[in-house]
């Protein structure tokens, strides 16, 4: 009979802890390549209750830290992440979903900075750090790379355990780079051959999401990204910094080359 007792007094406790959890309200958006952006379903699978976008890709969804966030749409592969201090802080989320790219692996919750030694001239500077709210990729089709030979032929000799790759506030950061980053960088070199970087495909620079990353983590302004571009790559520049391998190392530079191109004419 005690043991009974027991059982049903752990089962109404939990109940009630459940019961307590205090959930807030955050906005969040979706952005996408395209314009279909309506009636995308954001799903909380903690407290079973959902919403999906209005015709601007943007929505209200009470959470709670560490509710489970589900998000699917027919032309995107489905993701899910877990709600984390960021987002609970700002009230405000933002989910790129990005429907060609095969490379980017679907992306976990994990708060904490990048790690590595900084080379001696960026001692001075704060280590970078994504200011994202919230950043998650929605990928669709395999989990192998899917690109050009031309363009993707370097990759073989880079081995690296995709699944253990550094991440910051949900953010795969290498997969950003390489996909993202590294597109946008050398699509404005002039003599590809002379600085042994590879052609890029148009449809692989995904301009749009590139250029946000830097107004968003590096507080490029929207009109100057072109021109911080052609800052980064003046005639010191490393082009070794562009192939695979090199991410962090890339990161590091371009949060040196903002603060110093920050403080030039605008």
């Amino acid at each position: 009979m005690k043991r009974v007792l027991f059982v049903l007094a752990l089962v109404f406790s939990i109940s009630a802890i459940s019961q307590t959890i205090t959930r807030i309200e955050v906005s969040g958006k979706i952005i996408v390549e395209g314009s279909d952006i309506s009636g995308i379903t954001i799903f909380n699978t903690s407290s079973n209750s959902g919403t999906i976008t209005d015709d601007n890709g943007e929505f209200k969804l009470k959470v709670a830290l560490n509710d489970n966030i589900e998000v699917s749409a027919l032309q995107y592969q489905n993701i899910s992440f877990k709600v984390n201090k960021a987002i609970i802080q700002s009230k405000n989320m933002k989910l790129f979903l990005i429907e060609e790219i095969n490379k980017l692996d679907e992306v976990i919750v994990f708060t904490k900075g990048l790690s590595g030694n900084l080379d001696t001239d960026l001692e001075a500077t704060k280590p970078f750090k994504p200011q994202l709210d919230a950043l998650y990729f929605g990928v669709k089709n395999s989990k192998e790379y899917d690109f050009e030979t031309d363009y993707k032929s370097e990759v073989n000799n880079v081995t690296v355990d995709r699944q253990h790759l550094p991440m910051v506030n949900g953010l795969n950061i290498v997969n950003v780079v390489d996909q993202l980053l590294l597109p946008l960088f050398r699509s404005e070199v002039k003599d590809k051959k002379k600085a042994g970087v590879p052609d890029v495909p148009i449809e692989s620079i995904k301009y749009y999401f590139g250029s946000e990353f830097l107004i968003d983590n590096f507080k490029i302004p929207e009109h100057r990204v072109e021109e911080f571009i052609r800052f980064v790559e003046s005639d010191d520049f490393d082009f070794s910094l562009l192939n695979y391998g090199k991410e962090m190392e890339f990161l590091e530079l371009l949060n040196a080359k903002s603060v110093a191109f920050l403080k030039t004419k605008k």
